[in-house]
């Protein structure tokens, strides 16, 4: 079964911005499909993409200063 690829609009509302998309595909730093005059990504790859550049939340109370 074929997965649902979104346009590079779609994706930038994932990832903040559809210059940031362009320039991530222009730099071949995201896997595409290009199609004619379309280019198209596919879900999984924006989920891999976010994925990686996940940093964990610290499990630690922060204190805070007496002023």
């Amino acid at each position: 079964m074929l997965e649902r690829h979104l346009s590079v609009p779609e994706v930038a509302e994932f990832l903040g911005g559809e210059r940031y998309v362009r320039r991530l595909i222009a730099e071949r730093r995201i896997t595409f499909v290009k199609d004619k005059r379309r280019i198209l990504i596919a879900e999984s790859v924006v989920a891999e993409y976010l994925a990686a550049r996940t940093v964990p939340a610290l499990n630690q109370t922060r204190r805070r200063r007496a002023a």
